[in-house]
């Protein structure tokens, strides 16, 4: 026992080496750990005294229990079982594709992250691309919601500026958690984007093992009392218009709904933009039938460096309104009393009516429905006369009227269209742009179910 032993000199410092992170693994890390969950803690602590709902518990639960909660929930391991049997594999090798699929969705949310970095980067965002306005706000619906109801925003899906237009409106009113699709599942806007509490889901996947964890994670945050967000639309509209609504995470809420736990109330979001970044992308999607986006990194760094260069020369000018209205919200309990059977599809059909009822009416929008439905060449003081009596007619829609002026609405219309050479003037009157319809119909979509 005290016989010398030599070892050569890089062995003896691998052995401290690994001494020394065996002895930090278990005394220094679970401390350094404690020691800022405690900090955490307390930061949350102060957030839920100005929020109007608090971050819920299970939004905060760490990430591998939540993962461990998942996994061994009954539903999730009868379908491993079953899904082995179909496959033909043993329940070992399901259990760890389960695995990975729970890894997948559950998300690592950090408040810190949220609303010390997102909330700040989302506000300086949507303010430097647009002149954001609250269109319309059912304050007195929104106050009436019981603290203790799981709130879902649904929202048409008009831009990927759609998450930070809402998360930096709703940023006085709690934390959002995002269902997001494939498109962001890239290093490292991944790690910021489950670090925010959003939840990665694959929309074509008709994977069963895969769809039941997802389902059964909905509904865990679902009875925990996370506020979520959603785009019923399931993507982006690329023609404009709204969608017919897609029923999968709907179904995950409304399957397995108990009234007597905690009602769910749905607040219907509407948004609309004068320009939608992404229009040319979702317009070359449309004319191949939908067959998914071509939106190449030399596309994106080309833009960005044009704004950049812009701003630099003092040129620079936003993309005109970007307007947001949160309408009258929908109880789960109330709407599902006395149905019997699954009222997913009616409840998807009464969202999408209420979110369409309240999009917001913008100057380009307008002027495009306009020009687009004039027989022939129109008039500057043709297309004002028409936007005044539109204005009449759509007496129960949310219109932004710029300055509350008429005239200066439809020159920030005009001005728009025409520096995107999206309709052309000769001799004083304005037409479309025979090789830019399609542009002009995807901005005139937006309120045309309001028009009729």
């Amino acid at each position: 026992m005290t016989s010398t032993v030599e070892l050569p000199l890089w062995l003896f410092v691998l052995i401290l080496l690994f001494a020394a992170v065996t002895a930090a693994s278990h005394l220094l890390f679970p401390s350094v750990r404690w020691f800022f969950r405690r900090r955490m803690e307390r930061a949350v602590k102060r957030l839920n005294q100005r929020l109007e709902r608090p971050i819920e518990p299970f939004k905060l639960a760490r990430r591998h229990d939540m993962i461990q909660r998942l996994m061994y929930s009954p539903e999730v391991t009868a379908a491993i079982v079953e899904h082995a049997r179909e496959e033909g594999i043993p329940e070992n090798v399901a259990f760890e594709e389960a695995k990975s699929y729970a890894r997948e969705i559950v998300p690592s949310f950090s408040a810190s992250a949220y609303f010390g970095f997102a909330i700040r980067a989302a506000k300086m965002l949507s303010r430097a691309l647009y002149r954001v306005r609250l269109a319309h706000f059912d304050e007195r619906g929104l106050q009436n919601i019981p603290r203790d109801s799981t709130v879902v925003f649904v929202m048409n899906h008009r831009s990927n500026m759609d998450y930070v237009l809402v998360t930096y409106l709703a940023a006085e009113r709690s934390a959002l958690a995002y269902a997001v699709g494939e498109w962001a599942r890239v290093w490292p806007l991944s790690r910021l984007i489950k670090a925010m509490g959003a939840y990665f889901i694959r929309r074509k996947s008709r994977n069963a093992l895969y769809r039941k964890v997802l389902a059964r994670y909905v509904r865990l945050a679902t009875d925990g009392g996370v506020t979520q967000a959603m785009f019923p639309e399931g993507g982006l509209s690329l023609d404009g218009s709204p969608q017919p609504p897609k029923l999968g995470l709907l179904k995950y809420i409304t399957d397995g709904f108990d009234p007597e736990t905690r009602d769910v109330v749905f607040v219907p979001v509407a948004l609309n933009y004068d320009r939608v970044l992404e229009d040319r992308i979702l317009l070359e999607a449309l004319a191949r039938g939908g067959r998914g986006f071509r939106a190449r990194i030399n596309v994106i760094v080309g833009f960005l460096t044009k704004q950049i260069w812009l701003r630099l020369r003092g040129r620079y000018h936003k993309f005109g309104y970007a307007a947001v209205s949160f309408g009258h919200p929908l109880s789960l309990t109330e709407f599902s009393a006395g149905s019997k059977g699954d009222v997913t599809k009616s409840l998807a059909r009464e969202l999408m009516r209420r979110i369409e009822s309240v999009v917001p009416v913008l100057p380009v929008p307008m002027i495009a429905a306009i020009i687009e439905g004039a027989d022939k060449p129109i008039s500057r003081a043709a297309i004002e006369a028409q936007f005044a009596t539109w204005i009449v007619k759509l007496d129960q829609a949310h219109i932004h009227l710029p300055r509350d002026d008429l005239s200066y609405a439809t020159e920030v219309g005009l001005r728009t269209l025409m520096e995107r050479r999206i309709i052309a003037k000769d001799m004083g009157y304005y037409a479309p742009n025979p090789e830019q319809s399609d542009a002009l119909a995807f901005y005139a979509n937006s309120i045309r179910h309001l028009l009729r």
